[in-house]
């Protein structure tokens, strides 16, 4: 006897279609990551969001199919039956809008369809999608209860197409992480009735965030009953139309009073026609059709990961292979995703050719071979660093390669083998020290607050500021999930506000410096108590040199916690600690870089930069200058040369200053130093044309957000564009001057005398031989000072100072 065709359908597996609301995401994702953006300032929390919810999917549900729903822009039929529908939501942030356009080329990566409609919404696609797949639409042998459906979507409103387990929705509760699958036996338990009666409470009770009214004076608990005891809008009004007195006595039976029940005799219309606006439509004019390989097959984890790349999304393609590795083994629809392995080259190369890409793609810091090979779009290393290679002489960044770059990771290589000698009983003594202090400081922090709480959770801590205290300030913002921030910047308004404020900084900096250096460096010594940090090159976007493991580069200088760190490291015996920093040097580099006479005539004379600035522009003789005059022409200085505007420049020079003060002094400053308020104009106007800025040896930064459509992107990349070429050019002094001393050692024989330990900024830290120091440090200082021609820096020296001594805390 032939099986029948009931029989047949139990035979074949069951697979599972993921339908994503891709509005709904974005939406959700970009609120979640609003200050997500890439190194060229364009935002990205939205792509990101879709991007890492995908690779949730995959892992958490395992899907055959995967399908996208989009909006279209314009209006739908519900705004043509009724045009305020919608009326209430505010117009999207542009930043949204542009992630909404370019959010389809990732779904293009992933292979993956996009279904829209002019004049239907995304979750009417989703709605006709699941009617044409129940009817077997598309692909016969998959019709009803041959695929399973789970629609993923960042809002409730999907919830009504839910059936049994057949279709399920998968949807965010907080964030991009905290999801939750919704059957039709969750749907009851969350809101007393089934899927299909969702439309029906939209319309008793409407929909704020729709502008769908509903029966006015009708909320969440009348609706509820209403629905649970009558059922449908239709049945509901069937009840009350009965000719005999029981229509109403049964409604006042089940707790609806006469005043509800006159409500809902008076806005029948009102009733019905919510009730459709809140419904999907399971008829939008699509014609679906199941994807030919299932979603695992079509997966080209190449294309995707060239996306990513592009989006700085640059740990993401990990993670996708690590799970694609061995998560779908096993599975009968699926084809084996095996990782393909990486080439084996020695590091060195990999560095040579990673430093090569960095000088092309300055937002590509510390490349991997991964991103060696991605970028140049081959699985082969030597052709990799043919094209690499090739790219960076085409756009001139050679010379840079050749002249700083490459002679430089050697002596990196021997910095990082050398390491620096640390106290190990000092730190420890500090770690007791720090405790303790921190311990005293939480309790006091507990008084203040009332209670003991986790001072290091910004959620308990927001809680004790703002629900506690009732601490608040003007303009305070949220965090990315939309809980109010206690981040350094927003508590810094609240300092004034009260005496638990302060403390809570003080307990943050201690904790940070305990948790980043005094627990942690004991523990990366080696026998000899060596800290052996890794020093990178192309760490920066700006040129200058990074450190990893620990960042010596963020211990604090300016507060007595972070120096007694310092005091940690210490010289070897025998040997002496020297500092060289340069004094002042972006504000040389900006002087000659600018050309401005006034400028470049203050350090040719040797003068003192701010107080004469201060003399200038408060238009008093130098010996008449305050302190405060001097303090606010400091800030003025260094400023400028980040961008600084007025609003900022008022908030930097204190709570005394109005805004005209600020206006005054800013304009001041550029009618005395005109001409480099004209350099600063010139570099905004030329990277604007060309896409990229140049130091003074040729070193390229880009700025793709610098013609960005978005004013707070294009305003970003100009203040960042504006110190490119100084920052830039100083880091390459610095680089230089690592590599004219280490000539000079090698020239001199003093290999075993003199050995470079740190590079912090503006500063190098050598180890020399205690009977050499006093010999040698000058001329470090000598060649550090000649790295640039005077020639170059239009008589402008590049001042370098020595401080020697037993530890980096210490250095006279």
């Amino acid at each position: 006897m032939a099986p029948s065709t009931k029989t047949k359908k139990a035979q074949i597996a069951k697979k599972r279609l993921i339908l994503l609301d891709a509005h709904a995401i974005l939406h959700r994702a970009y609120h979640a990551l609003p200050d997500f953006s890439t190194s060229r300032g364009e935002p990205t929390g939205a792509l990101y969001g879709i991007s890492t919810m995908l690779i949730k999917i995959i892992e958490d549900l395992k899907p055959d199919y995967v399908v996208a729903a989009y909006d279209l822009p314009g209006p739908t039929y519900r705004h043509e039956a009724y045009k305020e529908y919608k009326a209430g939501r505010k117009k999207a942030d542009d930043a949204l809008v542009v992630q909404m356009k370019s959010s389809r080329r990732i779904f293009e990566a992933f292979d993956i369809p996009i279904y829209d409609k002019a004049g239907f919404e995304a979750d009417d696609m989703l709605g006709t999608i699941v009617e044409q797949v129940k009817k077997g639409k598309g692909d016969p042998e998959k019709g009803e209860g041959m695929l399973d459906i789970i629609i993923a979507s960042g809002d409730m409103d999907t919830l009504q197409l839910v059936d049994d387990k057949k279709v399920q929705v998968y949807t965010l509760k907080k964030g991009i992480k905290d999801t939750i699958m919704y059957d039709e036996q969750a749907v009851l338990a969350r809101f007393g009735f089934g899927p299909k009666l969702i439309p029906d409470y939209k319309g008793l009770r409407g929909d704020p965030s729709d502008n769908i009214i509903g029966v006015k004076g009708i909320g969440d608990k009348t609706a509820t009953i209403l629905i649970t005891t009558f059922g449908t809008i239709e049945n509901i009004y069937k009840e009350l139309n009965k000719k005999s007195s029981a229509g109403d006595e049964n409604f006042i039976k089940a707790g609806i009073t006469p005043r509800i029940i006159q409500l809902l005799r008076d806005n029948k219309e009102e009733a019905e026609f919510s009730k459709m606006l809140a419904t999907i439509r399971p008829d939008a004019p699509i014609d679906f059709k199941l994807p030919e390989r299932s979603f695992m097959q079509a997966l080209d984890i190449k294309k995707i990961n060239a996306l990513w790349n592009e989006l700085e999304f640059r740990t993401l393609g990990q993670r996708l292979e690590a799970m694609m590795g061995g998560l779908f083994f096993g599975m009968s629809s699926v084809t084996p995703v095996i990782k393909k392995e990486l080439p084996v080259v020695p590091k060195d190369e990999v560095e040579k050719v990673g430093v090569a890409l960095w000088l092309i793609r300055s937002d590509m810091t510390n490349p991997s071979l991964e991103d060696v090979l991605q970028f140049a779009k081959t699985d082969d290393f030597n052709d990799a660093r043919k094209i690499i290679f090739d790219e960076m002489k085409k756009r001139g960044l050679d010379q840079v390669y050749n002249t700083i770059e490459a002679p430089l990771l050697p002596i990196v290589g021997r910095m990082e083998q050398r390491g620096v000698k640390v106290d190990r009983k000092l730190l420890k003594s500090l770690g007791e020290t720090y405790h303790a202090e921190a311990d005293r400081l939480q309790k006091k922090i507990w008084e203040y607050a009332g209670v003991e709480f986790n001072v290091s959770s910004p959620k308990q801590l927001g809680e004790i500021l703002f629900d506690k205290l009732e601490l608040t300030a003007k303009n305070m913002k949220k965090t990315s999930g939309g809980a109010r921030s206690t981040r350094e910047s927003e508590l810094e308004k609240l300092r004034d506000l009260h005496p638990i404020v302060p403390l809570i900084f003080e307990y943050r900096e201690l904790t940070k410096l305990l948790s980043t250096y005094i627990d942690t460096i004991p523990d990366l010594l080696d026998t000899e108590d060596r800290l052996h940090s890794d020093f990178i090159p192309a760490g920066t976007t700006t040129g200058r040199m990074a450190s990893l493991d620990p960042n010596l580069q963020n211990i604090p200088v300016k507060t007595e916690l972070g120096r007694a760190i310092r005091g940690a490291f210490v010289a070897t015996p025998g040997f002496a600690l020297a500092a060289f920093d340069y004094s002042q040097m972006e504000l040389r580099i900006a002087a000659f870089l600018s050309g401005d006479e006034k400028m470049i005539e203050i350090f040719r004379s040797g003068q003192d930069v701010h107080t004469s600035v201060a003399s200038f522009v408060f238009k008093v003789p130098q010996n008449e200058v305050t302190p405060d005059m001097r303090r606010q022409a400091k800030v003025i200085n260094f400023g400028i040369i980040y961008g600084m505007g007025v609003t900022a420049l008022k908030q930097n020079l204190g709570k005394e200053t109005t805004r005209a003060d600020a206006q005054k002094f800013y304009d001041d400053y550029f009618t005395t130093f005109s001409s480099l308020a004209s350099y600063l104009d010139a570099v905004k106007a030329e990277t604007a044309r060309r896409g990229y800025t140049e130091t003074f040896y040729g070193r390229r930064r880009y700025f793709e957000g610098i013609n960005s459509k978005l004013p707070f992107i294009k305003a970003a990349a100009e203040r960042m564009a504006i110190n490119a070429p100084i920052q830039g050019t100083e880091a390459d002094v610095v680089k230089l001057a690592l590599i004219r001393i280490d000539e000079f050692v090698q020239k001199e024989g003093l290999e075993n005398d003199v050995f470079p330990l740190l590079q912090v900024h503006d500063e190098l830290v050598y180890e020399i031989r205690e009977e050499k120091v006093n010999e040698i440090a000058p001329q470090i200082e000598k060649i550090m000072e000649s790295v640039m021609d005077p020639k170059d820096t239009k008589g402008v020296v590049l001042v370098a100072k020595a401080h020697i001594g037993k530890n980096w805390g210490e250095l006279k």
